[in-house]
């Protein structure tokens, strides 16, 4: 962010469960940081549903809309697992997705060192993962048409339909191809296109855009190859891209690769842009916001840098088999950050 720019516009949304207490360092780390920013807070999923009667209220969703960016916490609350499907807390997120018109999730997924143990796979395996999905996240069986119904013998009969546009495939097929330029130059594009005409549109709108970046050597593999060239050998993709329930199982896949789903980062972005970047929602990812909301790769290196060196020197959280809390957690990294 420019110095004597205008500061950029955070909506803090804690949720349920873990997310006030990762969200309280969140701020412990952009205060250390000492960075132009506004802070706002709004109330999501179980803790909404319990002040207002639903998970995503009106007030949220508007503080949202005026936001340059969002960051998440968590949602999800058992409590409430037997209301209506619709008001459930886990709903707030898919709201936001689709009001605010977020389609495109980034999940890095990279082994730290001295994680090697971690990790499910064979430390020479998986110190080889550095590694983007990219996931497109509004279209896809998720947002298809859906419902139970009776057959004609009496049978009971759930349904959902996956379905996607050309459009919807071609804007994430960019933003893929973009990152990918970024990266190491290679996209893997993952679909069910041997069965499936949905994967089959899916491919074909692929190839088409790749013709956009000449630079980008793309390929293609099959989702069950692909979920088993994950653990075999996963030091060969650099960024894949796939829809959204392919990548919804991807994702949380490569997080047991890298040792927790705590490790994994996550960026949600649309097509507004801000003063300064991409407006998007960021699920406890804070260096995320700040590179891709904030273009401010700076502060985001330092953050990641510092987390790094945390983790290296063995500080240990309850996912990864450690002793230490939340906040000690926060005051490593902020030490780090001022070491």
């Amino acid at each position: 962010m420019r110095e004597g720019g205008p500061e950029l516009k955070i909506l803090l949304l804690a949720g349920d469960g873990i997310g006030p207490e990762i969200m309280a360092e969140a701020e412990k780390i952009l205060a250390a940081l000492a960075l132009p920013v506004t802070l706002d807070r709004a109330l999501v999923g179980g803790a909404a549903y319990a002040a207002t009667g639903h998970p995503l209220p009106p007030e949220t969703l508007a503080k949202a809309k005026v936001a340059d960016a969002i960051l998440f916490g968590a949602v999800g609350d058992p409590r409430f697992d037997a209301v209506e499907r619709h008001l459930r807390p886990e709903q707030a997120i898919l709201g936001l997705r689709s009001e605010l018109g977020l389609f495109a999730n980034l999940r890095p997924a990279k082994l730290f060192a001295g994680l090697e143990d971690s990790s499910a796979l064979r430390p020479e395996v998986a110190s080889a993962i550095d590694l983007l999905i990219v996931r497109e996240l509004n279209g896809d069986v998720y947002f298809g048409e859906k419902g139970m119904r009776t057959t004609a013998t009496g049978e009971r009969e759930g349904y959902d339909i996956m379905a996607y546009s050309e459009s919807e495939v071609r804007r994430i097929a960019h933003v893929a191809f973009r990152a990918a330029q970024g990266r190491r130059k290679r996209l893997c594009s993952v679909d069910k296109a041997n069965v499936l005409e949905t994967s089959q549109l899916w491919r074909d709108v692929v190839i088409e855009v790749a013709a956009d970046y000449p630079d980008v050597e793309l390929s293609h593999m099959y989702v069950d190859n692909a979920a088993m060239q994950l653990v075999r050998n996963p030091g060969q993709f650099d960024v894949v891209v796939t829809g959204n329930l392919f990548g919804d199982i991807l994702s949380d896949q490569a997080s047991a690769c890298v040792g927790s789903i705590g490790l994994l980062a996550s960026a949600t972005l649309g097509e507004r842009q801000t003063g300064y970047g991409t407006f998007g929602l960021y699920e406890l990812s804070l260096a995320m916001l700040l590179r891709h909301s904030g273009g401010d790769e700076a502060s985001a290196a330092r953050i990641e840098s510092a987390v790094a060196k945390i983790l290296a020197d063995g500080c240990r959280g309850a996912d990864l088999g450690g002793s230490m809390g939340t906040a000690a957690l926060g005051d490593a990294v902020v030490a780090a950050l001022n070491g």
